[in-house]
């Protein structure tokens, strides 16, 4: 029996992360993944996939031109599933070869194959043909999560899709339904509403996104419902049945019926946790197929066992996952590591894009935070009419007692480029006079740093001591 300091279990963005950081600290480190290719769910049917085939769409449509040269543009008129796909491919196969390299540069061995564990420090791992045993000193679980599957829904992989599979074959339907206004439907239903593809987004809470400042929100639906997305909020789908013609009609828990040629249910996913054979080693999932991990270290409640990426649930990004397997790997090896930065971006890869970061109108209220807002919006922009933008807007949220930025809330074109100049300046603790008394780039978006700042330093006025 081959044995290793250090198995991961899984090779995402957690899972190689952790590798890689074992590597540099000089032990040895296997990889077990249970595809072919590495990569993990975020470069095979995750984040990769979802975020090439949206920008594939953007450019094929010519989404971007369009506040220029009218609705009607297009810079491919039929845009079929083989053009979605060309791109994908490519763009999968680089990633790949990437991350091969990687663990080849960095002496981290890979085995393909299902692993379970036989004791806390043992994995048997099966291939087509064979199985293996390996053993390792500490070991980090990375195996990410699964789309929620439940059976009254027909998946087929026609024209009911889960999550994962939608990207796999793109397909461009007459009509859409998605089940879920999460980040992952709501990405999908306006990446193929770029398309002009009909689309009806179902979701059982009356709000959506409700982590998200709720002034973006507004502007986010007022965005898309002028594209002509329908919602319909406050009821659940009890079954979906395929007609006589192949389509999928949805029923709802009011009553109503939803009839498109596609069906999307993103309602959802669950812990990829259900074959690993953790009962062999003290350690439970939750009802999600979640482990439960110290936060500090990703220790599980068996202290050489440790758990890193969206399988522990909140927040589910892969940025934080990176940091999450590097934090993990350091701490199994004694290694020193700073904490994470106490203030981390969200993004949400939807057309258009929302990014935000630190502290919500909402939350301020609710602290009893003293707080001043400012706006810019990018039709008002420079930049922002150079690019023919008619929507989008900033807004920054500062504190009245001591001026320091709270919060960066942003939608619109290039949001989840942006967010990371007010992400810089919360966690240093700069103020709203940083934004004043700086210059930005001009023209650019990020312009609306400054024009949002002084919007709010119109209302609060020059610091203490200072001249007017």
């Amino acid at each position: 029996m081959e044995r290793y300091e250090l198995i991961v279990i899984g090779s995402g963005p957690a899972g190689r992360r952790a590798a890689i950081q074992a590597a540099k600290l000089g032990r040895s480190v296997l990889v077990v993944e249970n595809r072919l290719r590495v990569g993990g769910v975020s470069v095979h049917t995750g984040t990769i996939p979802s975020k090439t085939l949206r920008e594939t769409v953007l450019n094929l449509s010519g989404w971007r031109e369009r506040g220029f040269y009218g609705l009607a543009y297009r810079v491919k008129k039929d845009i079929e599933g083989q053009d979605l796909g060309v791109r994908l491919r490519k763009t999968l196969d680089y990633e790949i070869e990437v991350l091969e390299h990687q663990f080849a540069r960095n002496g981290v061995r890979t085995f393909a194959g299902v692993a379970r564990f036989v004791d806390p420090h043992t994995l048997t791992v099966k291939t087509a043909d064979e199985e293996h045993s390996f053993a390792g000193d500490k070991i980090i679980i990375a195996v990410g999560t699964a789309p929620f599957r439940p059976p009254a829904i027909p998946f087929n992989d026609r024209n009911i899709f889960d999550s994962d599979n939608i990207a796999t074959e793109p397909h461009v339907p007459r009509s859409l339904t998605v089940v879920g206004a999460g980040v992952i439907g709501i990405e999908y239903a306006t990446i193929f509403s770029a398309l002009d593809v009909p689309v009806t987004i179902i979701e059982p809470r009356e709000a959506l996104l409700e982590f998200i400042d709720r002034e973006i929100i507004d502007e986010f639906l007022h965005d898309l419902r002028k594209r002509g997305i329908q919602f319909r909020l406050g009821a659940k789908v009890e079954r979906v049945e395929l007609d006589d013609q192949g389509y999928a009609v949805s029923f709802l828990s009011d009553g109503r019926r939803v009839r498109t040629e596609m069906l999307l249910y993103a309602a959802g996913r669950v812990g990829a946790t259900a074959n690993l054979g953790l009962g062999t080693c003290g350690i439970e999932a939750d009802n999600r197929g979640r482990l439960e991990v110290d936060r500090t270290t990703f220790q599980t409640s068996v202290p050489h066992i440790y758990a890193a990426g969206d399988v522990i649930g909140f927040p589910s990004l892969a940025s934080t996952s990176m940091e999450q397997g590097r934090i993990a790997a350091c701490h199994a090896f004694g290694a020193p590591v700073s904490s994470a930065p106490e203030y981390f971006p969200y993004g949400i890869y939807a057309v258009p894009e929302i990014s935000t970061v630190g502290m919500t109108e909402p939350e301020a209220r609710a602290n009893g935070v003293g707080y001043e807002v400012g706006i810019a919006r990018f039709r008002e922009i420079s930049r922002g009419h150079i690019m023919g933008l008619e929507s989008g807007m900033m807004k920054l949220l500062f504190s009245l007692n001591d001026r320091k930025l709270l919060g960066a809330h942003i939608v619109g074109e290039g949001a989840t480029e942006l967010i990371h100049i007010g992400q810089a300046v919360l966690n240093l603790g700069g103020t709203i006079d940083y934004f004043v008394e700086n210059a930005f780039n001009y023209p650019t978006l990020a312009e609306g740093y400054k024009i949002a700042a002084l919007d709010a330093y119109n209302r609060m006025g020059p610091r203490d001591g200072a001249g007017t």
